[in-house]
């Protein structure tokens, strides 16, 4: 190592970090030259709890998971397991789940693009996205029961229903929602006060991002039209009209334009829904001969950072054998490294915010 490389260590606390990480970035003349990022400080056993839970404890147990993003991880492990059960759900309960998780989609995207706008020491910016976010949290709360974990999933399908005046409730707020939506597509514009900030650093090709496993609005900010709900077509996605969205450009800009217009789309993708919502149950049945099945299943779902993947093996029991969750940030961990390389040390902090990390997710 020379005089001029030094090894700058960023964590396990440290204010760029919203949860315990370390980035250990080596430095030449101000520019990262390589990255090492080490995660687990907050594993919690969780892949080890669902082998002692029932299939249905274990649903909210994946719920806490995440705090964020805690409704797309029941939906993929009740899915996996609906699977594994042989449980048909009732095309109500898809509508209502797809609903919800869009609706959630939402508020992790405006969380990301808020924090963003707080790296950038805005501000003005900050405080409206999330001001105008608290109305999406009381929403969720308003429908679901809950603020945070909202418990609407279940085996075979949900425990609310989505009333006319909830619905009502959901349409009204989607209009605000909207136009946030817009306001931060301009900010993040070539132009636009945020945009301008952070355009050209952290930039990662196609052709990286898809050797390096990439995933979500991290890949698609690469030009890689790549999207679950449309690959898939799981959930109610197929019953809805909506764009994949990409961005050429491979930087901080591009993954966060990515996130601001899919707000955009998943606004169009609710009030579809809403309006074709259908009539009948909201829970089905267990095909009772395929519960002492000895099976393997991988559910996979998009969750707003990317694929997210439920393994499960079945023993014959009511309590699975084995569960391996992937998160969206672990496959990405390998992406930011390589957006990390070649950067100014100055634009760290927005690089690392560009893959909208969950340390909580990836340590379980």
């Amino acid at each position: 190592m020379t005089e001029m490389t030094k090894t700058i260590t960023i964590g396990p606390y440290h204010p760029y970090l919203l949860e315990p990480s370390v980035v250990d970035l080596t430095v030449e003349a101000g520019r990262v030259t390589d990255a090492t990022i080490t995660v687990g400080f907050v594993n919690r056993a969780v892949e080890e709890l669902m082998t002692k839970k029932t299939y249905r404890q274990a649903v909210l147990l994946a719920e806490r998971v995440c705090g964020i993003c805690s409704n797309v991880h029941s939906l993929a492990f009740c899915q996996a397991t609906e699977e594994i059960l042989g449980i048909a759900i009732p095309d109500r309960a898809t509508y209502i789940r797809t609903i919800v998780v869009e609706l959630e989609r939402l508020h992790s995207h405006f969380l990301c693009l808020g924090l963003l706008a707080h790296a950038l020491h805005d501000g003005q910016y900050f405080g409206r996205i999330m001001g105008e976010r608290e109305a999406l949290i009381a929403l969720l709360e308003r429908v679901s029961g809950n603020r945070v974990h909202y418990s609407l999933n279940a085996i075979g399908g949900v425990r609310r229903d989505l009333t006319p005046e909830r619905a009502a409730d959901i349409r009204a707020v989607l209009a605000g929602l909207e136009s946030l939506g817009h306001f931060v597509v301009e900010a993040l514009g070539e132009h636009g006060t945020l945009g301008a900030k952070v355009a050209g650093q952290g930039v990662v090709t196609d052709r990286e991002a898809l050797d390096l496993g990439a995933v979500g609005p991290t890949l698609r900010g690469c030009g890689v039209a790549s999207d679950l709900r449309k690959e898939e077509g799981y959930a109610a996605y197929p019953y809805a009209d909506f764009d994949v969205i990409v961005e050429a450009g491979g930087d901080v800009r591009a993954r966060f334009m990515v996130r601001a217009r899919e707000t955009l789309q998943s606004v169009k993708i609710v009030r579809q829904l809403l309006d074709r919502v259908p009539e009948g149950p909201l829970m089905g049945t267990v095909n009772a001969p395929n519960i002492k099945e000895t099976r393997e299943v991988l559910g996979r779902v998009e969750a707003p950072r990317g694929e997210l993947v439920y393994y499960i093996q079945s023993n014959g029991t009511n309590i699975p054998d084995r569960v391996k969750i992937r998160t969206p940030t672990f496959a990405n961990l390998a992406f930011l490294r390589q957006a990390l390389t070649g950067a100014l040390v100055d634009h760290t902090r927005t690089i690392i915010e560009s893959i909208d990390p969950c340390l909580s997710c990836t340590d379980r």
